[in-house]
């Protein structure tokens, strides 16, 4: 058998090792074989391969000749591996040596070579036993080593071929479903790697939707509540939000609404906001206004709902040209502070509307979909195209709901609109039926050609802004807007910086613009007990893991309240770190349990158990490292400044 290995790497020693080292080496070898449940013939086969090349290598006659052969052949053959020739009897020990110096994925190749006809094992034999060990673990191995390299689908296709050769082989049920698990466990990396290809690659992101469609049906839908208690548990909920505040990204608005589509009809709420969202987003940017009356009839089939769908009706009204029911709307909006805006905002109440509409289209609606831009709403723009004109005045002609009047601007167009006032407009408004034919001449401009709903909402979109622009009025954040996925608020998404609104909403049909300073942190006093109890300090060990949190999150913090400036430096220090690799880590830790180990009247030192979990994103959000969640055992030393304690020095316990 030809191994691809030679006898530096399967010792594990460095080329330059001399004698002394590669002994030392040999008996750190011999002293631990692996534990995994290898024969007792195999782990000898492997002392004896090991005696071998520590023989050699150490013999300096026979290592010259060797080291003039590899130099020998590497200029012959560069790109290729010098490897070694072994009998059969030491197979089995060779493939294990290979796979204890990290060629993983070769290993479980040759060993699953090693299994099939012609070289297939006698059955029952030990050489057949330990072959289909070994091709379990380098499998699992092979396809760990294809993750930290992000190639995804390559580790699943790995842990497949791993499964189907211990199916065949029926040997090691424990060792299939562990790697069963892993490939479960891949699930949400192989859908983020497929959707993140190129669009042209429609074969990859088709499988990526079905996996995405298949996560999620398999967990019950969307909504925390309607989890299927015999679901997988391998993503909680708050890795799955931020899981899928990460995928949206990647997925076309076509795709976004069929998926919600589908999950809405198998009872997923949080789908169905999603799915009003999406179809709204289409109509805009698409200029489709069916696309709207469909979001519409999806926001009224939602049914009972924390989320307020007055203000979304107003908006997808307006955007058709239906002003009398979107006023009415506008007016039972349940947020009193939407409805202080709406009053306290310059220009009458359609301009208001159209304002919030605006800002709504904007912030809310068109982020987040891979092939639409949200920068730059214009609705005059939407008023004035043909098809939006023909879908609004086909349907007031088949409804017969016309609203009778249309603004009488002749001459000088919508420029003129400039200088009017909005009330005035409309207390002159005339029915479109009325207007003589030979007037709609060539010269007319287009808001005199504008269906008689739309020119209405036109003038107070322009007086709306002149008015917000004179004023400086921004809109102020509101709860009742995005309906969109978010993890908690001292999560960040694994793939992209988060800038846009939507990505800051949560799962449940409620907005929060911007994530709000930890509540903990928020409640920080600096302890200046003499003999602070249990609850005290337990207090500050969590305000110090909150804050440095938000610190490594570029976010206001406390750390000068819990902690002495050097670990406040070494706070800054990695952010500084993380900021010029374009990495963000979010990290998400909680003081389970506290005991205090010894207390002076400066000095207390504690030990505490931390569930920690992090996860770090590049610039482009893709994970590039995570610690999955467990438990941590960390001392805790706090000192004594003058009156108030802070934390001097940590350290977490192996």
């Amino acid at each position: 058998m030809d191994l691809p290995i030679d006898h530096f790497r399967l010792l594990g020693v460095s080329p330059s090792a001399d004698p002394a080292s590669i002994l030392r080496r040999l008996q750190t070898r011999s002293d631990s074989p692996p534990d995994d449940g290898f024969t007792h013939e195999g782990l000898l086969q492997r002392q004896a391969l090991l005696r071998r090349s520590a023989d050699l290598l150490t013999d300096p006659s026979e290592r010259a000749d060797y080291e003039a052969a590899l130099l020998s052949l590497s200029s012959i053959h560069p790109n290729e591996t010098v490897g070694l020739d072994l009998a059969a009897s030491s197979e089995v020990a060779g493939l294990i040596l290979l796979w204890e110096a990290g060629a993983a994925l070769e290993a479980f190749q040759l060993s699953r070579q090693g299994l099939q006809p012609p070289q297939a094992p006698a059955l029952g034999s030990g050489r057949e036993a330990d072959l289909t060990l070994l091709a379990a673990l380098a499998c699992r191995d092979a396809a760990r080593d294809e993750q930290q390299q992000r190639r995804y689908e390559s580790a699943a296709q790995l842990l497949r071929d791993g499964i189907e050769l211990q199916q065949r082989i029926g040997k090691l049920p424990d060792q299939q479903a562990r790697l069963q698990l892993e490939l479960d466990d891949l699930l949400p990396y192989r859908v983020l790697d497929l959707l993140s290809r190129d669009l042209s690659d429609a074969e990859a992101r088709q499988q990526g939707i079905s996996l995405l469609d298949q996560l999620v049906r398999d967990r019950g839908g969307l909504d925390p509540e309607g989890l299927d208690s015999d679901a997988p548990a391998a993503m909680g909920q708050a890795d799955f939000e931020s899981f899928f505040q990460q995928i949206r990204r990647f997925l076309t608005l076509q795709e976004q609404v069929d998926l919600f589509r589908g999950w809405f009809a198998e009872g997923s709420s949080e789908a169905g906001c999603l799915a009003v969202f999406a179809l709204a987003a289409a109509g805009y940017s698409r200029r489709k206004p069916e696309f709207l009356e469909q979001a519409r009839e999806q926001l009224q089939r939602l049914g009972a709902s924390d989320l307020d769908p007055m203000p979304l009706l107003g908006c997808l009204d307006l955007l058709l040209g239906n002003v009398a029911e979107a006023s009415l709307h506008f007016s039972a909006i349940r947020d009193e502070e939407l409805l202080r805006w709406l009053a306290e905002h310059p220009g009458d109440h359609l301009a208001a509307q159209c304002e919030y509409c605006r800002v709504w289209l904007e912030r809310d609606v068109l982020p987040g979909y891979r092939d639409v831009d949200a920068a730059g709403v214009d609705l005059d723009a939407w008023f004035a195209d043909r098809d939006v004109q023909a879908y609004v005045d086909r349907i007031d002609r088949q409804s017969a709901r016309l609203v009778g009047s249309a603004a009488t601007v002749t001459g000088a167009g919508l420029s003129s609109v400039l200088s009017a006032d909005a009330s005035t407009l409309h207390e002159t408004a005339l029915d479109d039926d009325q207007l003589p034919v030979e007037e709609a001449s060539s010269s007319d401009t287009a808001f005199e050609r504008l269906p008689n709903r739309l020119r209405w909402v036109v003038a107070s979109v322009v007086v709306g802004l002149l008015a917000a622009l004179a004023a400086a009025v921004t809109l102020r954040p509101r709860e009742t807007a995005p309906v969109v996925l978010q993890p908690e608020p001292d999560r960040q998404d694994a793939v992209e910086p988060k800038s846009s609104a939507q990505d800051s909403a949560t799962l449940k049909p409620k907005a929060i613009l911007q994530p709000e300073a930890s509540k903990v942190a928020a409640q920080l006093q600096p302890l200046l007990s003499d003999a602070p109890d249990d609850a005290q300090l337990r207090m500050l060990v969590q305000g110090w893991l909150d804050s440095k949190a938000q610190a490594l999150q570029g976010q206001p913090s406390q750390l000068p309240v819990v902690a002495r400036q050097h670990l406040i430096d070494r706070v800054d220090q990695e952010r500084a770190a993380a900021v010029a690799a374009g990495t963000t880590t979010v990290v998400k830790a909680s003081v389970t349990s506290l005991d205090v180990v010894s207390r002076q009247p400066r000095r207390i030192e504690l030990q505490a158990q931390v569930a920690y979990s992090d996860s770090t994103t590049d610039r482009s959000g893709t994970v590039v490292d995570r610690t999955e969640p467990g438990n941590l055992t960390v001392t805790y030393i706090l000192g004594r400044d003058a009156d108030q304690w802070k934390l001097t020095a940590y350290v977490p316990q192996g």
